[in-house]
Order: structure tokens, then sequence, then C-alpha cells
């Protein structure tokens, strides 16, 4: 074997020797920086950045208010997942977030790590409520990747963003899609619960009423504004810390009266007796306040909205318990027949059946 062979043979088995023990060569890409957490309240631009749920996303023209995802109207544009950076919206696996801070203010997004050393993410803009207590977070949240809850999104809603626009083309911009899409963590049993027939028609039945309430959500707050000083029921040990005059009609279900904002606000962890403009500020607060009602109270019913649907009592027992008292057996077969058509129009869109008891 001539020199020059020897050493080119010698070079090669050093090189098959070297891959041997080190292993196949490889090039890792690491995950962007997370950009600034995405904020519900904020307009971006297109070309604009944002992170959330672990990805960095841009927009591609002008949006506010619409959760980034490949969904939606499409307006957001994955840019892959993303690590460190704010520690808010994007977060990406890393589970080095702040501790919780008690009173500051938080966006939809956020995580922080509790007092009790679990993480918790905002599942909303809120002002810092307890995670352990409020209905704004997830919990718990794993930001290791082992199996932290996931909260409801628009794609598992039942009424998707194009139908939900067909049943309200005339309605205040206040009340979106987005908002309701992030009050649904709130009451996961809402429009999820039995068939999907089931689910459809309850989502019909629910989204009727609050039509007829704001005539197509079109009303944010109670138009006749010579009522708002007769909503402070000044028996309540609490008060009307608020003033006499702001606990009028607001929202979905034109929420009303000192004792009702405080008990929507107990259950959905937001302090809505002394801050009951949020009602008529913060779209996914006022839809939280819809579902609170529909979820758990009977009103002049003998049951809540929700339990009416699911175990098929019929739609008329959900009018009897928004507004039973005045409308039903007999009181006003107006009110009652067009809160009707407001549900089998919208049941046709959903594409199921109305169902049967339609009346009160």
């Amino acid at each position: 074997m001539s020199r020059q062979r020897l050493l080119a043979f010698l070079t090669a088995l050093a090189v098959a020797v070297g891959i041997a023990l080190l292993g196949p060569m490889t090039t890792t890409a690491s995950a962007a920086t997370c950009a600034a957490g995405w904020n519900a309240t904020a307009v971006y631009t297109g070309g604009s950045s944002a992170s959330y749920n672990g990805h960095n996303w841009q927009a591609k023209w002008w949006t506010q208010g619409e959760t980034p995802s490949a969904g939606g109207s499409g307006v957001w544009a994955d840019q892959g997942s993303c690590t460190g950076g704010s520690g808010g919206s994007g977060g990406g696996t890393s589970c080095a977030y702040p501790a919780w801070t008690a009173g500051r203010a938080y966006v939809a997004g956020d995580i922080v790590k509790y007092t009790n050393g679990k993480y918790y993410k905002a599942s909303h803009d809120n002002p810092g409520y307890d995670p352990t207590i409020s209905t704004w977070y997830w919990d718990p949240y794993s930001c290791t990747g082992d199996g932290g809850t996931t909260p409801p999104s628009g794609g598992s809603f039942v009424v998707s963003e194009a139908q939900f626009n067909q049943m309200f083309p005339n309605r205040s911009s206040f009340y979106t899609y987005s908002g309701l899409t992030a009050a649904l963590s709130a009451y996961p049993g809402f429009a999820a619960t039995g068939s999907d027939t089931v689910k459809k028609q309850e989502a019909a039945a629910f989204l009727a009423n609050v039509s007829h309430e704001t005539g197509g959500l079109v009303y944010v707050v109670e138009q006749n504004t010579a009522n708002y000083p007769h909503y402070c029921d000044t028996s309540q040990s609490y008060g009307c810390p608020a003033g006499q005059s702001a606990y009028y009609g607001r929202g979905p279900i034109q929420l009303s009266w000192n004792f009702n904002y405080k008990a929507a606000g107990d259950a959905l962890g937001i302090d809505l007796l002394h801050n009951p403009n949020l009602v008529q500020t913060d779209p996914a607060i006022a839809w939280k306040t819809g579902l609170w009602y529909w979820n758990t109270q009977t009103g002049p019913g003998t049951m809540t909205g929700h339990n009416a649907m699911v175990n098929g009592v019929g739609f008329g027992e959900t009018i009897r318990s928004i507004n039973g008292s005045i409308e039903c057996n007999g009181g006003n077969p107006a009110q009652v027949q067009s809160r009707i058509n407001a549900y089998q129009s919208f049941t046709s869109i959903l594409g199921v059946p109305a169902g049967s008891n339609l009346s009160c």
C-alpha cells in the first residue's frame, strides 16, 4: 500500500470512528423568543406580532379582539413555537413564569405561579383576580406539556363564526364572536351536554333569547334611562357602591339590579358590584353574565334555561325562566312568539329540529 493510500485509509477510519463515538450529526433549531403577549384590547395592523399559547403569531391585516388561531377570519399567521420572552401569552414550554401579584392587571394568556406552587393561565383580561377562586383562569395550567387543561375555543363551539354572523347581521360591534367563545370557559357544560342536536338546540335557545332581549344584539345598555335610578335595592347590606343609577340593564340579558350584579360577579370572580360598567365595556364579561343567568338562575320559572334544554323540557320553559311572569300564560303572546321565531330561525341555521313545547 502506497503512503498516499495509507493516509487516505487512516483518515477515513478516523472519521468513521468519530461518527460511531459521537452518534449521528444533527442540527437543532431553537425556538424563537416569544413576542409580547397578545392583548384582546390592543389593535394589531398588518405585520404586527404577538405571542399566544406558546406560538408567535403575525397579523395579516388590521385586527382587534380576535384570539390568535389558524381559524376565525384567517387574520393571524402562525409563526411557530416560541419560548421565554415576555413570560406572558407566549410562554412556550418553560415554567419560568413570574409569581402572581395581587391586584396587578393581567391580559389573556398571561401565565403566573401562584402561592400554592401551581401555574395558572388567564383566560381573559382581568385586574388581578385570585386564580384559585376565579373563572378567569384555566386551572391548573401545565406549562411543561404534561397534561394541563385546555380551554374551550371558537373551533369547539357548536355555532361557527359564520353562523353567528348570519344570526346577527345587524349586531353591535361590541358583541363579538371572540368575546362569546372566550366566555365559554366560565360554564363548560353550556352547549356541550348531550347529543350534537341537543348542544345546538341549547345554543340556539340561548342566542334566541338574548336576541330578543337586545333587539338582535343591537343594544348594549337599557335604552330607557328614566329607569336607571330604580335598580338600587337599598335593603341590601352592601348597598349600591357604584351609585344609585349604576345598575341598569347591560349586556346580552340586560343584567340589572345591584343584587344581580353582585351575584353574577361573585359567581364569575369579578367585582361587578363596584364595577358594573365592565358589562358594557368588556365583551367577554358581558357574555359571561348572560351565561351566568342561563346556567344558574331559574328566574320566575322552575328551572334554568340550561336544564330546560338538556333535559328535553323545551324552549318554552326557557322563556318562563327569563320573563315568564310577564309573557307566559297569555301575558304577552306577541313577545313569546318573537322569541319562538328567533329560536326556529337559529335552529334552522344550525341544521337541527326545534323540538316540541316551544311556547309557555
